[in-house]
């Protein structure tokens, strides 16, 4: 017989949904490693195609290394800033922290190893992407359990991958998918920090579900 969920329980979880936010603030405090622990083994129960598992994790200790990371965030972040035309746009992004790399207590790599069960993988023949869709719903998984044990995380994504992957020694056919900052935050905000400083608003779920065909707006019940 299947496991049941009472009232009570769905509840917390979709409250962990909307309590999840990305950190870049946190407190000096260590991360227990049983809270580590039980983090990794919420990402190792992710869905994976074929049951591939293709996650690996590497915890970057080193200060050294990290700064190396962190140069790479600053020379791709100024790139990124080039891109921006609006004067006041860019003061913005200028204003917004977009990393903790050496502040938070634990700096982790999340890879895909894109060989792994190869030459053949149930199920990702016809699309072979899903291997690094498998490692991002890993990410979730790490995400929501940290949040449920009031721990941040922050997703590092303006770095160079390549440059990154070479510091991180990662071998042919492993690819980088996220560089993940964890620990205790300064504080989880109500709302996400792009949508409080006016960068962008939730976009109307109504305007994004169609049936049967792109553009063809789903019509619910309620509705009618």
């Amino acid at each position: 017989m299947s496991e049941t969920f009472s009232k009570t329980e769905q509840e917390v979880i979709y409250r962990v949904i909307r309590a999840r936010r990305d950190i870049r603030h946190f407190q000096r405090n260590p991360v227990p490693e049983d809270a580590l622990a039980r983090i990794l083994e919420a990402a190792h129960f992710a869905p994976s195609v074929g049951f591939m598992q293709p996650w690996n994790f590497i915890f970057v200790s080193s200060l050294t290394l990290r700064q190396q990371i962190k140069n790479q965030f600053i020379e791709t972040n100024k790139k990124q800033l080039e891109q921006i035309s609006e004067p006041e746009r860019q003061k913005l992004y200028r204003e917004l922290k977009l990393e903790g790399i050496m502040e938070a207590p634990v700096n982790l790599a999340v890879t895909c190893d894109r060989n792994r069960d190869a030459p053949f993988v149930l199920g990702r023949g016809p699309m072979p992407e899903t291997d690094l869709f498998s490692t991002c719903l890993a990410i979730e998984n790490m995400w929501l359990a940290a949040r449920a044990e009031g721990i941040g995380i922050g997703w590092i994504s303006i770095l160079n991958r390549e440059k990154v992957g070479e510091l991180l020694k990662l071998p042919v056919g492993v690819r980088l998918v996220a560089y993940l900052c964890i620990g205790y935050p300064v504080e989880f905000r109500t709302r996400p920090l792009l949508e409080e400083v006016g960068w962008k608003s939730r976009l109307d779920l109504s305007q994004m579900v169609f049936e049967n065909e792109w553009g063809n707006h789903m019509k619910w019940s309620s509705q009618e």
